[in-house]
This record gives C-alpha cells, sequence and structure tokens, in this order.
C-alpha cells in the first residue's frame, strides 16, 4: 500500500486554513500547516487557500517568502492547487476599489468585480469543464460552492511554442462567465472552495491527490 501524499496547507494569516485541512485529510492525505520553507518545498502538493482581498493576500504571501516558494515549485514541477483568492493572485493583477494590484503573473488575465445583479456570488453553481480535465474528472456535471465578488471573466492565452500544451480551463457563469478553475501542468486552482462543496469537493482534491505520487 503506498504511503499518503503528503501535503501542506500554506499558512500566511488567510482564513478558512481548517476546514482545508480537514478536507485534505479526509480524503486521506497527510496534511501539514505551514508557511516554514522545508514543508512548502518539500511536500508532494502545496495547496493555497485564499479569502478576502486581492492586496491583502498577496501582501500575506510577500511576508512569508511564498511567492518564491511557489514559483520554484512551479519550476520544478511539483503541485500547487490555489482554492478562491488563491487562484486570483496566479493571474497578472486584480482591480478592487479602483486599486490595482500586481498577482503573480502566471496566467495572463485581470481580476475585476462579477458583472452581476447580485454580488458577492454566494451559493452552488454548476460548472463547464473540458473533456481532458482531471481535477473534473467523473464530477463535471455537479455543482460547486463559490463565495467571492471577483473574478477573472476573460482568457486570452497566447501558446507561443507549439508543442506548448495549452492549459484546461473550466468556466462557470454569475452575470456573465469567469473563469471557475484552470489546470496547467504542475498548477491548477479552483475559484470555488472544494472544502465547502461536499461530496463534489471531495472527490475534486481526491484527483488532484491522487496525481501527487
Amino acid at each position: 500500500m503506498s504511503a499518503a501524499p503528503r501535503v501542506t496547507v500554506l499558512d500566511y494569516g488567510s482564513g478558512n486554513v481548517r476546514s482545508a485541512v480537514r478536507a485534505l485529510e479526509h480524503v486521506g492525505a497527510e496534511v501539514t500547516l505551514s508557511a516554514a520553507p522545508e514543508d512548502v518545498l518539500e511536500a508532494d502538493g502545496l495547496v493555497v487557500p485564499g479569502v478576502g482581498a486581492f492586496a491583502a493576500v498577496m501582501q500575506g504571501l510577500k511576508d512569508v517568502d511564498a511567492i518564491r516558494m511557489i514559483g520554484r515549485r512551479i519550476a520544478g514541477g511539483r503541485p500547487v492547487l490555489g482554492i478562491c483568492v488563491g487562484l486570483q493572485v496566479l493571474f497578472d493583477d486584480g482591480v478592487e476599489h479602483g486599486v490595482r494590484t500586481s498577482g503573480m503573473g502566471e496566467w495572463p488575465g485581470t481580476v475585476e468585480r462579477l458583472q452581476a445583479d447580485v454580488v458577492p456570488h454566494m451559493g452552488w453553481n454548476t460548472v463547464d469543464a473540458p473533456d481532458d480535465s482531471v481535477l473534473f474528472s467523473g464530477i463535471s456535471q455537479e455543482r460547486f460552492y463559490f463565495v467571492h465578488s471577483y473574478g477573472v471573466q476573460k482568457w486570452d492565452f497566447d501558446v507561443t511554442q507549439p508543442a506548448m500544451r495549452p492549459p484546461a480551463v473550466t468556466w462557470s457563469n454569475h452575470g456573465g462567465p469567469f473563469i471557475a478553475a484552470v489546470e496547467n501542468g504542475p498548477l491548477s486552482a479552483t475559484q470555488f472552495h472544494p472544502e465547502k462543496s461536499g461530496d463534489a469537493g471531495a472527490q475534486l482534491l481526491r484527483n488532484w491527490t491522487g496525481g501527487l505520487r
């Protein structure tokens, strides 16, 4: 029997980390809540949670040197999963209340306020996942739990190398389309909260941890 995958949930002051830890333990991972370099860099998988404001999350990540460590993991092909604002900060930038804050720039795009009559977008919603999605294998018809006022509403990824496989992008809709998840080699992220999404969220985490070995 193979050993449980070792997952570190990044501890940088974001809320909601305990529920992520419990959800990952529920699907069989050995979980550490830490920002220590050895835990972040050496784990089989790293989860980057995020709630609240884009700028505050970016500052929290900088305060524990997480941006450099996340970059090292991605460059080395080591899996990373961002959740909620943990997805948003992977894009070029975010605009909140007229203030633009630079993100990590792993993917092109700007996080902006959703164009919907009711904001925040809070509750269960469906997704439109590509056929080759690993995260949504077996659960593409399920509903997931969202809590957010901002999102990435345009995707313009230019593949400059023909041999490069483009990211798998999953969409949802609230007043218009927005990105619900991205899978890009070792780097994956969801706008919704898998740890709050019941059996479907648990299966998504199981799909992710299953690829860590």
